[in-house]
């Protein structure tokens, strides 16, 4: 593999996931190798010159490294490639396989995908970006790549797009970066218009549906405290991506251990609590560690070990055929519980319960200035980034506040620093160049709060069990619109020519639709599998969850067509958990892509690196 590829499969699978499948090496294409003539070789490679050339160089003359080749290519392979690998016959008899995978896209979740463009918000957003060579790279690879998302799944998406404001209003300046959703859309309908002849099985007829949009639809949800566990881990621990490192006490009594754990799909407590609600994550994990304790044998044994009971012969043998498995479980249970605590020991000593009601104050309308100036002057101990975030958001609800030298006062007050000032600017221009509201432009986004100063409608369909949980990001009304039919289609219009007036059976007029059926007409090719995680298995140590099992084990074959949004510029941990809750809700699955997925920290670091008159927010 290259470094692409590498980490394609990285984010895919594990190494022994590699190895069980009879692979004995893996190996990077551009280091040395040892010469391996009596073995086949699997190649999976992206389609560049210097990779066919070293594949050729691998492969050809007397002496190959090895016995066979089967070259798998992760996106489409342009004709000149072919036809070099043709020109060298001592080449020919060792292939034994020469195909696309299209497979050149970042699975960071079994309902979302990134096409690892760290620096879009830089290369696509910046003022004359579209001057720069950077800019069309960018555009053609995220648009490649989130075509061999559909080439992978054999699906043929409705291209629905988020409009330039001048398609709107004539009257409105069209900047490039107000562009970008339509230039994205149509080199995707490019690329996906050359599968219907070159992929095998690939629908020649709509199967789901994609929008396209970026992040000035919704400048809030990256910067806002989400309440999750999943988020607040990523949020306030420190992580490197999902690498954990937990501290394990030393039984001698000298340094603690540091370990390194994944917070990934293969752990059962971390599937069930990702997307629960920090306080109802840190309830279930006592009943969890509670009902262990109770069930299970080596466990009580050793509970009653400490009492200082001897163990009898016949409750030693239980303990030890106990072990292992209470081990690994203990194990699982215990890093939680440490997890979980770590961060409700750091909300407490930041003051973000507080500050997290000021936040979904401000975006519901609830609350102003004054608030906000009273909450700056009061809470002195506020950290740097916690007044940052809060401004920021602030900015976002109140863009005309930070006209002129008011908003120089504000950050003052907050005694902001100049790239803090700068991350504030940005915020309030990635909402509209001049600083006011748009509100004229999109419907969606300000039609609910006339009399309030609102950046959110309240949601009265949803119960609220837990404070602090008010808050979603647009996407979930952009895509609860688009499953009943009622995004409007001058502003999101559709690429597929003639356009239908009919998107996955529901006319736009027409109201809300009946509910899919598994009968529809262009379903995927692909059959839709429940992942072997998700098989529900009888446990009685504490660690499985009803509740996820039922859920993860949905048969997808039963539900509609698949949605797909992708946002060019960086997806959040809030929108992911959206995803997974509409697929329940609308018994659709929901598949979230962006350029990157970023956690606070990260967004506000990309915001600090540009500077406010560099952007190109429409």
């Amino acid at each position: 593999m290259d470094k692409v590829t590498l980490k394609i499969m990285s984010y895919a699978c594990k190494m022994a996931d590699i190895t069980d499948q009879g692979i004995s090496l893996v190996e990077d294409l551009f280091k040395r190798r040892q010469p391996l003539p009596s073995m086949d070789a699997i190649y999976f490679i992206q389609p560049s010159k210097e990779n066919v050339v070293m594949f050729l160089s691998d492969m050809s003359g007397r002496c190959p490294l090895y016995k066979r080749a089967f070259v798998f290519f992760c996106s489409t392979v342009p004709k000149e490639f072919v036809a070099h690998i043709k020109n060298d016959m001592s080449v020919i008899p060792r292939i034994g396989a020469l195909s696309e995978m299209n497979m050149e896209y970042f699975a960071i979740d079994s309902q979302g995908f990134i096409t690892d463009q760290d620096m879009a918000l830089e290369e696509l957003f910046a003022v004359n970006a579209e001057k720069s060579s950077q800019y069309n790279t960018c555009l053609s690879t995220m648009a490649s790549r989130i075509a061999t998302v559909f080439a992978s799944l054999r699906e043929f998406p409705y291209v629905r797009y988020r409009a330039s404001k001048s398609a709107l209003d004539s009257s409105s300046m069209t900047t490039p970066h107000d562009l970008l959703p339509t230039k994205l859309a149509a080199e995707v309908w490019n690329c996906l218009s050359k599968y219907k002849s070159t992929v095998p099985n690939f629908p020649q007829k709509e199967t789901c549906d994609l929008l396209i949009v970026d992040r000035s639809i919704d400048q809030i949800a990256p910067v806002i405290h989400e309440w999750t566990y999943d988020a607040m881990c990523h949020d306030l621990l420190n992580m490197d991506g999902n690498k954990y490192v937990q501290e394990i006490p030393s039984k001698t009594g000298s340094e603690a251990e540091k370990k390194e754990v994944l917070l990934e799909d293969h752990d059962p407590v971390w599937l069930e609590l990702r997307h629960a609600h920090i306080a109802d994550a840190s309830e279930r994990l006592h009943d969890k560690m509670t009902h262990f304790m109770s069930n299970n044998k080596a466990a009580q044994i050793h509970q009653a070990s400490r009492g200082g009971g001897e163990l009898s012969t016949k409750d030693l043998q239980k303990m030890v055929q106990a072990l292992p498995q209470y081990s690994e479980q203990m194990d699982k249970l215990s890093l939680h519980v440490e997890i979980a605590g770590k961060i409700n020991k750091m909300i407490r000593e930041l003051d973000l319960r507080e500050l997290g009601q000021l936040e979904q104050d401000l975006v519901f309308g609830d609350t102003g200035a004054k608030e906000v100036i009273s909450f700056l002057r009061t809470k002195q101990n506020l950290t740097p980034e916690s007044k940052l975030r809060l401004l920021m958001i602030y900015a976002s609800v109140y863009p005309e506040k930070f006209e002129g030298d008011k908003g120089d006062k504000l950050m003052q007050l907050a005694r902001l620093s100049r790239d803090d000032m700068n991350a504030v600017n940005n915020v309030r221009h990635m909402g509209g160049s001049d600083g006011k509201k748009t509100s004229g432009v999109f419907s969606l986004k300000f039609d609910a709060q006339k009399k309030k100063h609102a950046a959110r409608k309240e949601r009265n369909d949803e119960e609220e069990t837990w404070q602090l949980s008010r808050f979603y990001p647009m996407i979930e009304e952009l895509i609860e619109k688009l499953n009943k039919g009622e995004l409007p289609e001058k502003e999101f219009p559709c690429m597929n020519e003639p356009r239908p007036t009919i998107c996955h059976g529901t006319s736009a007029a027409s109201g809300p639709p009946a509910p899919p059926s598994s009968s529809q007409a262009a379903h995927s090719v692909r059959s839709r599998r429940t992942a072997t995680w998700a098989k529900p298995r009888n446990s009685d140590d504490g660690l499985s969850s009803d509740s996820v099992l039922k859920h993860a084990s949905s048969d997808f074959k039963k539900m509609g067509q698949r949605v797909f949004v992708f946002i060019i510029g960086g997806a959040t941990r809030s929108e992911l958990r959206v995803v997974h809750k509409l697929t329940t809700k609308l018994r659709r699955e929901i598949i979230l892509g962006s350029s990157s997925l970023d956690d606070p920290p990260q967004f506000i670091s990309k915001l600090k690196l540009l500077n406010a008159q560099t952007l190109s927010f429409g």
